[in-house]
């Protein structure tokens, strides 16, 4: 390893190791994996299952509330996020993403909660206390 590429490696673990208490794991855990709609009576018209892969029909519905979560991806119907990191915080998960849509990348932020009936929330930011209400679809 070049010095260059070195200190680039070093820096970057550095900077891994600041972010105080974010996981290097790229994947959220298997509860959060599936198909995510805020009207699960919508779902057979958003997703569509062959074998064990999910994917949204076509044609993608790009204003659908919806998304679908499968190892270290999140999709949604205007973009596909990698999950660089997950860090708990009481119920809540804060997610590091870099998502790519049609007209850029960009890093972006998601926070959401697994409520005790299955459901899930979607929220703005810390300051949102009511969030999004997505239902998990049965594929």
């Amino acid at each position: 390893m070049t010095p260059g590429k070195s200190l680039r490696a070093t820096a970057a673990v550095l900077c891994v190791a600041s972010l105080g208490g974010m996981s290097t794991a790229v994947a959220v855990e298997a509860s959060l994996t599936g198909a995510w709609a805020q009207d699960a009576s919508e779902c057979k018209q958003l997703f569509s299952r062959t074998g064990k892969n999910l994917a949204f029909k076509k044609p993608v519905d790009a204003f659908a509330q919806a998304f679908i979560v499968s190892g270290s991806q999140i999709r949604t119907p205007g973009a596909s996020c990698r999950i660089k990191g997950v860090k708990r915080s009481g119920d809540r998960r804060k997610l590091a993403l870099a998502c790519a849509t049609a007209v850029s990348v960009d890093e972006v932020p998601a926070t959401f909660a697994l409520l005790g009936d299955g459901t899930l929330r979607r929220y703005l930011n810390d300051a949102d206390k009511a969030g999004s209400k997505y239902e998990r679809c049965s594929l």
